[in-house]
């Protein structure tokens, strides 16, 4: 492992310790994104078994972020995105097997949409998190 990588895993694992419940979020869609270009590179390599793997990655992430919904506070919204997250991965799996890159990027679109309104109410979020602390 290089020095580079060395500091990215470090500096990821201290991001994920110093994260709030929306923070982790946050960090969860990046994470999702970064696995989905990295296989859309992989692919384009024409490397499909490092694709294969990025994307099965992209999908446990996905599945990380389902297993956040909370269906009682959420309700509609809830129910909607868990709608959504299982579209992704279904989407994701066969752009797996059909080598797709065009399923990539509409799970990188929906993933980035999503992850806008996320970020848009972080301040929102920090609000609620000082109130209960």
């Amino acid at each position: 492992m290089n020095g580079l990588q060395a500091y990215q895993r470090v500096n990821t694992q201290t991001s994920i310790t110093d994260a709030d419940p929306h923070k982790l979020i946050q960090l969860l869609y990046n994470g999702a994104l970064e696995r989905i270009n990295m296989a859309k590179a992989r692919m384009q390599a024409r490397d499909y078994a490092g694709k294969g793997q990025l994307i099965s990655k992209a999908i446990e992430i996905i599945g990380g972020l389902r297993s956040f919904l909370d269906f009682e506070k959420g309700g509609d919204l809830a129910a909607r995105l868990e709608g959504l997250y299982d579209y992704m991965e279904r989407t994701l799996f066969e752009a797996n097997a059909k080598n797709d890159p065009a399923r990539l990027d509409e799970v990188a679109d929906l993933l980035r949409s999503i992850k806008s309104g996320w970020d848009g109410i972080r301040e929102e979020a920090a609000g609620l998190s000082a109130q209960t602390a």
